[in-house]
Parts: C-alpha cells; sequence; structure tokens
C-alpha cells in the first residue's frame, strides 16, 4: 500500500539501508498507518533496496557511508522534514500493534515539555524473542519533535540524544529481527568490532574527540550502561572481561532460559563478539606501538581497519 494512500499522523521515519531487499518492504508497510513520511537515506545499495522504498512511497536519497552516526546526522541536515516529530528505525526493525496503537493515541496529546519518546526493544535471533540475559527491555530514544535532538558522533554504539527537554517511555514494543544468514550476522559484527575498537583506543588515548553526550540528557538505563561499558568494563584486562560479561549475561541474568537460540546469541553476541573485540584492541596496540603523534596513531588505525578516521 503507498503511503500517500494513508491518513497518518504528524510523524516522519529515517531509515539508513545498504542492501536492505529482505526487509524493507516489512518496515515500511509496518510504518504506514503513523507516519507522514518514510525517509530512506541508502548507501548505494546494489540490491533492490531503492526500488522497493520507491515504490511503496518512500523519499529516497543516496549518501557515501562512512558510519552510522555520520549518515544519520547527514540524513537530518539534509531530509526535508517538514512534520513535528521525527522517528528513527533501522530497516530490519517494525513496531508490535499495540505500539502502534500507543503511538496513535499519545503522540497528538503529549505536553510541550515533553521532547522525546522512548521505546521498547525486543531482539529476535533465528526466530526467537531473546528475552533474558540482560537484553530485554532496552529503552532507546526513537521519537523525538523536530530539531530536538541530535545523533552522538562516535563509532559505534550511538544514541540519538535531546537537547533540551523532557522524555516519557511508551510501554508497547519495537522488534528487531533480522533475516538474514548466521554468516552475515558473523560479518556484520567483524565490522563493528573494528569501529568498538576504535572507540576504545579512542577513550585511553584520546585521539579525537569523543561525544558521550547521553551520560547527560539520556536514559537512565542509557546512562547507566555507558558508565559501566566506559569506567568498568573498559578497564578489566582484555580477553578476561568477555568471561565475566557472558557468565553473567548467561547465569546471573539468566540468559540460559533462551533455549537453544539463546545460547548461540548470548555465546556469539556476548562473548564471540567482545573477544574480538579485545584481539582487534590488541592487534591495533601492536600497529600503533612507537607513534608518538595522534596523526601517526590514527594514521596507522585507518590503514589496519580500512576505516576513514
Amino acid at each position: 500500500m503507498s503511503l500517500l494512500m494513508v491518513k497518518s499522523i504528524d510523524l516522519s521515519v529515517i531509515i539508513l539501508t545498504y542492501n536492505e531487499e529482505l526487509h524493507i518492504g516489512r518496515c515500511i508497510n509496518n510504518l504506514s498507518s503513523i507516519v507522514k513520511t518514510v525517509y530512506v537515506v541508502d548507501s548505494f545499495s546494489t540490491d533492490k533496496t531503492v526500488q522497493i522504498a520507491e515504490k511503496l512511497g518512500a523519499k529516497v536519497y543516496q549518501n557515501p557511508f562512512i558510519n552510522q552516526s555520520i549518515q544519520f546526522q547527514w540524513a537530518l541536515n539534509n531530509c526535508p522534514i517538514g512534520t513535528s516529530w521525527v522517528m528513527r528505525m533501522d530497516a530490519d526493525e517494525y513496531l508490535e500493534a499495540p505500539l502502534i496503537e500507543e503511538i496513535k493515541e499519545k503522540l497528538n496529546d503529549l505536553p510541550e515539555s515533553i521532547n522525546g519518546i522512548n521505546l521498547k526493544r525486543k531482539h529476535f535471533f533465528l526466530g526467537r524473542w531473546i528475552k533474558n540475559g540482560d537484553r530485554y527491555p532496552l529503552i532507546l530514544l526513537r521519537i523525538w519533535r523536530k530539531d530536538k535532538a541530535h545523533i552522538e558522533q562516535r563509532w559505534m554504539d550511538e544514541h540519538i540524544v535531546l537537547h533540551e527537554g523532557k522524555t516519557v517511555l511508551f510501554e508497547g514494543n519495537f522488534v528487531d529481527d533480522n533475516l538474514n544468514s548466521v554468516s552475515w550476522f558473523i560479518d556484520k559484527h567483524n565490522k563493528y568490532a573494528s569501529r568498538e575498537m576504535i572507540e576504545i583506543l579512542n577513550q585511553k588515548y584520546q585521539l579525537f574527540t569523543g561525544d558521550d553526550s547521553i551520560c547527560h540528557s539520556g536514559s537512565d538505563q542509557a546512562k547507566i550502561k555507558r558508565f559501566i561499558k566506559n569506567k568498568i568494563y573498559n578497564c578489566l584486562p582484555i580477553f578476561s572481561r568477555p568471561t565475566l560479561y557472558f557468565l553473567y549475561r548467561y547465569f546471573i541474568r539468566l540468559g540460559f532460559l533462551d533455549g537453544k537460540e539463546g545460547f548461540a546469541y548470548h555465546f556469539m553476541q556476548g562473548f564471540w563478539y567482545r573477544c574480538l573485540v579485545d584481539l582487534k584492541v590488541f592487534e591495533a596496540e601492536k600497529v600503533i606501538k612507537g607513534s608518538t603523534k595522534k596523526e601517526e596513531v590514527i594514521f596507522r588505525l585507518s590503514k589496519l581497519t580500512g576505516l576513514d578516521l
């Protein structure tokens, strides 16, 4: 169904894409009853992402991808958003029906002091909802008044942050349900690990300006998670911290209740991925050893990772 045929509320959504033909139709159709405009900012997909999005009424823009933060801020700066509210969605996400109804019922009646709406994310892996292991609910700012927020400029773990005003938490859920293969999951996390390595080394060596805006105006959950990551986890010895984190998630936070899919997810995302990050940190420390200038360190890290630092 085309978006233009549906009466909607004063809300636009921004979706970043690259080769998302498997998900983009589901995402746009899911949002069609509550948004006026869908803006798709694509990184020059080679599949049918753009064609599907345009057929469903989305306005598609293309921009070279550097990282998630830069791309999303480009979208905020360049998409001609004409609504009072803006929403962030990933192509592999969708809203559950109760949240759609909640947005319809509440959004237009929020007091002027409320500039942001926090939503609860459910994560699915291989078709199973990962309820435990400290993975639900993940509370994220996903809807905000136009021009009242920005995205943290980070290489990894970026959040939308309000400039001013208060937030409210809606009760409904949105779902992260990626339909790609395990091989795709591994490749994605390999790329994530390089970006997270950059964040860890930046925290240690102050290579360029860091952005921890979430610590000042984010949700309590987001603030706590960022504090623990920066001040505790990243200060622990490499390779021991992934072990401790996995044990915490799988046993103390009851990740074992999530079945076979849960074990696979908690192990791969909570242990293997964290070990991969540490391995890349270990490698990078060797590569930059002996460098006395920040410019030289950044050059060596850029050459190692292929990232435009």
